[in-house]
C-alpha cells in the first residue's frame, strides 16, 4: 500500500513541475517570428507575407515503457512546449496596425526619414533631433510620436493578454524593441544596446 501510495505522489510531482514548465516558458523564436510579422506588415504596408505557422514535433516513441507511457498521459502537452504559437491577430491588434500604418505612412515616417526621430531600445518611438522639425509642427511631430508610444504600449499588453500570460509583456516588448531595430529602414535612427543613437 505504502508503495503504491509513493508511485501515485511521485507522478502527480512530476505532472505538477511539467505543467509549471510548460505556464511559465516564454516562446521567444515564436514571438520573434510574430513580432517579424507585424512589424513587416506596418512598415511594409501589408506587402509581408505572412509567416507560416510552426510545426509541432511529433511524440517520442514511448518503446511500450510503462513509465513513459504514465508521463505521457499525465502531461501529454510536455512536448509541444518545443515550438509552441504564440497568438497575435486580434481585434486590438488589427486597429493598433492599421493606425501604425498610416503613420509610417504620413507624419512618423517623414520624421523617421528626415531624422528628428528613431526607435528607441525599448521598443518605442523618440524625438531624437527636434531642430529637424519646423517649430510650427513641432507640437504635432511630438503628439504624433506619443499617438505611435501609445499604440506600442497598448500592441505589447494586449500580445501578453491575448496569450494568457500578462506576465510576459517585458519580453515581448523587448523582443518587438529588437525587431523594430532590426526592420528599421535604411537611413533611420535607433537606439543601441547603451542608449546612444545610431543611424542605419
Amino acid at each position: 500500500m505504502r508503495k503504491l501510495v509513493y508511485v501515485v505522489l511521485t507522478a502527480l510531482a512530476v505532472a505538477l513541475v511539467g505543467c509549471v514548465t510548460i505556464n511559465v516558458y516564454f516562446p521567444e523564436a515564436a514571438a520573434q517570428k510574430a513580432a517579424d510579422q507585424f512589424i513587416g506588415k506596418v512598415l511594409d504596408n501589408g506587402g509581408a507575407n505572412p509567416a507560416p505557422a510552426p510545426k509541432q514535433p511529433k511524440p517520442a516513441a514511448t518503446d511500450g515503457q510503462p513509465s513513459a507511457m504514465l508521463l505521457d498521459l499525465l502531461v501529454p502537452a510536455a512536448h509541444a512546449a518545443d515550438t509552441p504559437d504564440i497568438r497575435i491577430q486580434t481585434a486590438a491588434t488589427e486597429a493598433i496596425s492599421q493606425r501604425m500604418q498610416g503613420r509610417f505612412q504620413g507624419a512618423l515616417g517623414d520624421l523617421l526619414d528626415s531624422g528628428a526621430a528613431g526607435f528607441t531600445r525599448d521598443g518605442m518611438v523618440a524625438m531624437r533631433d527636434a531642430a529637424k522639425v519646423p517649430l510650427s509642427q513641432r507640437a504635432q511631430a511630438n503628439a504624433t510620436v506619443a499617438d505611435e508610444n501609445r499604440d506600442r504600449a497598448a500592441l505589447y499588453r494586449e500580445v501578453a493578454n491575448a496569450n494568457n500570460h500578462p506576465e510576459w509583456e517585458a519580453q515581448i516588448r523587448a523582443t518587438f524593441a529588437k525587431s523594430w531595430i532590426e526592420k528599421a529602414h535604411a537611413g533611420w535612427y535607433y537606439q543601441n544596446a547603451s542608449g546612444a543613437w545610431q543611424k542605419k
